[in-house]
């Protein structure tokens, strides 16, 4: 089952995306691509890109999906809770931890665990595997990830996102002596047009990618780094440190072979997360711990041990 909606373009230039998210009712513009790739919006009968920029008399067809009963499983699975309103969560995730259902992880997430200890208030804009998801770190990075409780929150929080206002720090510990203290790799990310799998840096069908890094410690052949996202692209940090010639530490996708194993994963971990209420209006800003597995590897390689 599923709801349409027609729209008539009064005006032309206005991309047909743009034109759609100002007139549905909650719905994110990440969103309203996603629909247009799949071909559930159609213009004039027929499907069209992101980027069609209408035409007046344009008439916009949108086949909204119902949402589907709620199948994944709430499951008591303790949670490393910052900050919590009627609004929204600062969760910190462990290390090892999946972020929201998909194929041969349907249980154990951190989605499972928020359905237990938000019931029903989560914010439903991102479908129902992935309640209240306003961003995703990968399985193996640890640290901070906004939760949404409501649309409307929800929706406040993806602006921010959109706009890059939102502050995210993390640490990496990556392999070599970096020469400059700090730097920028501003380079655009897409799939692998060598792997499927990987993302890497695509000049020609990427996006644009821009990670800020300063070191904080030189340790025995390896460098520990903040580093700050001014964009948010699939495996950013781990695809631009890669390319730069300097993987992180345990990365079995991006790394060197011979992986380092005690790590379970790259050794990354979102310590700082800094954004708008999207209520109150307030600036709110977290700070992470580093986990047991990041410091003690920190301490070994200070002390001249290689792996």
């Amino acid at each position: 089952m599923s709801e349409r909606h027609r729209f008539l373009a009064e005006e032309a230039g206005e991309r047909l995306d743009v034109f759609l998210v100002q007139r549905l009712e909650n719905i994110t513009r990440s969103l309203v691509q996603k629909w247009i790739e799949e071909g559930q919006i159609l213009v004039n009968g027929a499907p069209r890109s992101k980027n069609y920029k209408l035409r007046q008399g344009d008439m916009v067809e949108v086949e909204i999906p119902h949402t589907e009963p709620l199948q994944v499983e709430a499951q008591n699975i303790p949670l490393d809770i910052f900050y919590e309103d009627a609004h929204l969560l600062v969760v910190n995730k462990p290390k090892g931890m999946v972020v929201h259902p998909a194929a041969g992880n349907w249980d154990g997430t951190l989605v499972n665990a928020l359905l237990y200890h938000c019931k029903d208030s989560l914010s439903g804009i991102n479908g129902v595997i992935r309640p209240g998801i306003v961003h995703r770190i990968d399985k193996d990075t640890s640290g901070l990830l906004l939760v949404a409780k409501s649309n409307e929150a929800h929706l406040s929080l993806a602006k921010q996102l959109a706009e890059h206002s939102i502050k995210r720090e993390y640490r990496a510990i990556v392999y070599g002596d970096l020469k400059e203290e700090t730097g920028v790799i501003d380079a655009p990310i897409g799939r692998s047009e060598k792997d499927r799998l990987k993302m890497a840096v695509n000049p020609r069908t990427g996006k644009r990618a821009v990670t800020h890094y300063q070191v904080v410690e030189r340790l025995s052949g390896f460098t520990c780094l903040a580093l700050r996202l001014e964009t948010g692209r699939t495996h950013q940090i781990r695809v631009h440190m890669a390319s730069a010639g300097h993987p992180l530490a345990g990365d079995p996708v991006y790394g060197p072979k011979k992986v380092i194993r005690e790590l379970d994963g790259q050794c990354l971990h979102a310590k700082i997360l800094g954004f708008v209420h999207p209520v109150t209006g307030e600036y709110m800003e977290f700070d992470s711990p580093l986990p047991d597995y990041f410091t003690a590897f920190l301490q070994k390689h200070r002390g001249g041990e290689i792996s």
